[in-house]
């Protein structure tokens, strides 16, 4: 939208390059305009201004009415669609063979109500105790973990495979690897270290 004072600026550029010789419809092209745009305003005079913001429209033929919207709300928020989107609404009455809204008719509406937020159910937390494992001495309980080490150029890691005895800390084995499997931690070579009472992940 262009003010009536921007209008008239760019009527007043026009009318300067036409006396200087230049045609009106190249002209129009340089400031973003038709030649039909430039004639209305012209026509319109000095006190010409958009009237579209201030336009009175027709409703559209297919608008919901209230009671229509208040049963598209109704529906969103029944117990057995109130954690559903739009999209999953609609498939669900169009197996009970019923129609209400068009999906973005809902989001629209929901929007507006200030009833979009995510709708799918919270799950309850489900706390759990903490596993702690204690040892007294070593050799009573090991613990593995991965470790990605940077390798020769950006992007590339090599995967550190390390045991260690949660005690006295000693790295008890460990081996490198260039891809991230199970079965290598699975053949950790511990043909080197003392046997463990105990040997779980963490990972």
């Amino acid at each position: 939208m262009i003010s009536a004072g921007d209008r008239q600026n760019v009527i007043g550029l026009i009318n300067e390059a036409r006396e200087g010789g230049a045609r009106l419809e190249p002209a129009c092209e340089v400031v973003g305009i038709s030649a039909r745009t430039y004639q209305r305003w012209v026509k319109q005079g000095p006190d010409s201004r958009d009237k579209r913001p201030s336009a009175e429209r027709k409703a559209p033929a297919n608008k919901l009415s209230e009671e229509e919207r208040g049963e598209v709300l109704k529906v969103c928020n029944r117990a057995e669609y109130v954690d559903l989107s739009p999209a999953q609404i609609v498939p669900k009455l169009a197996d009970e063979g019923r129609y209400i809204a068009s999906e973005s008719t809902m989001y629209r509406i929901l929007k507006e109500e200030k009833q979009n937020a995510k709708r799918t159910p919270t799950k309850s937390s489900n706390p759990r105790p903490i596993a702690t494992h204690t040892a007294n001495a070593p050799n009573q309980v090991w613990s593995w973990d991965l470790t990605w080490l940077p390798g020769p150029a950006k992007g590339i890691y090599f995967k550190l495979y390390m045991i260690m005895d949660i005690f006295s800390r000693f790295i008890v084995g460990w081996e490198v690897h260039e891809e991230e499997l199970t079965e290598h931690a699975k053949r950790l070579d511990l043909s080197t270290a003392p046997l463990a009472n105990h040997l779980f992940s963490i990972g």
